[in-house]
């Protein structure tokens, strides 16, 4: 029931299988003769430093895929000096979370609710834990149909386990249900603008309009996700529209998610002009399999992986990289 929850998507999981597809489909075209002894895979993001472009996106409920949950996992972030996004669906308190691992680098994600005090009640408590920017989840007015669930009749939390974040008080019944509203719409952006002086990055762009309309609005930085197909089923996989979100957002910074499996597909998004990548299931396997020590060994992994990739693609940096690297597979 827990592997299903984790691994499974929306509908049919079309969207699931396409954002690994689609990324084996695209081909690195290396260059040759450009040596360097070392490679450059930091990158900083609205203001925070990270030792290589990717980063923990935000996944739920840790804590049934290992018992100390978000606190493993913000300890092995925080030794691999990249930046977690923190779950709004977390089952430890951001608070906790920051105090595990003094000096981690957090962002926290939002679902915007349709009680405006109870969301900027969140966000204080986010801005309060040290987080360094917002990252609203804007392709969820409402809950993906996920049949695994369904079949599972999974549809709440273990005994003990709760949601941290939406703890109102400390008796058992004090949680409250995340809303996914349809109401919800750029006006709640500008709202957001008006009480945090955090930057705000909006999760879930998929159509170059409204990278358009995010710029205008004043938003941060983009993060392309089709929330790893667990939404709309048939949406398109992130790597296919992220080039013309790229084009569209005005210079903003593009981070993406979805199907990163390898170093090699880390390039392929970073070629196609994404600032980092954002790293989901894998991180909830290693956690699973090892706890901390897990999830250190998924990161180390991707970031060896990625320098290997780097240089056998000629490349000093990750900032060398360009479109001219990828083409799609005949």
């Amino acid at each position: 029931m827990y592997y299903d929850y984790f691994a499974g998507g929306a509908g049919d999981e079309v969207t699931l299988r396409a954002n690994e597809a689609s990324l084996a489909r695209l081909a690195l075209v290396p260059r040759i003769l450009r040596g360097s002894a070392r490679r450059e895979l930091g990158v900083t993001l609205l203001g925070t430093r990270a030792s290589m472009p990717v980063l923990v996106a935000p996944t739920a409920f840790h804590r049934i895929a290992a018992p100390d949950g978000e606190r493993a996992t913000v300890r092995a972030v925080a030794a691999a000096d990249t930046i977690m996004i923190v779950s709004m669906a977390s089952t430890v308190a951001v608070e906790d979370i920051a105090a595990e691992a003094p000096g981690a680098k957090l962002w926290f994600q939002l679902y915007i609710q349709p009680d405006r005090g109870f969301t900027e009640a969140i966000i204080r408590r986010a801005e309060a834990a040290g987080c360094t920017a917002l990252v609203i989840t804007v392709d969820s007015p409402a809950l993906g149909r996920r049949e695994r669930d369904d079949r599972n009749d999974f549809h709440e939390l273990p005994d003990g386990m709760r949601c941290e974040n939406l703890r109102i008080g400390d008796a058992p019944g004090d949680v409250r249900q995340i809303t996914m509203s349809p109401e919800i719409s750029w006006d709640h952006i500008a709202w957001l603008r008006e009480i945090t002086d955090l930057p705000i990055v909006l999760k879930g762009v998929l159509h170059r309009e409204d990278a358009r309309l995010a710029a205008e609005a004043g938003v941060a930085g983009l993060l392309v996700s089709n929330h790893g197909g667990r939404q709309l089923d048939t949406v398109p996989a992130t790597i296919d529209v992220l080039p013309e979100i790229v084009d569209a957002a005005g210079g903003l910074p593009v981070l993406m998610d979805g199907g990163i499996r390898r170093g090699t597909d880390v390039l392929k998004a970073l070629a196609l002009g994404a600032s980092a990548v954002a790293l989901g299931r894998p991180v909830v396997w290693g956690l699973a399999a090892e706890g901390e020590q897990g999830v250190k060994g998924v990161l180390e992994r991707i970031r060896d992986e990625v320098d290997h990739a780097l240089v056998q693609c000629g490349c000093a940096s990750v900032r060398d990289l360009d479109r001219s690297f990828v083409r799609c597979h005949p």
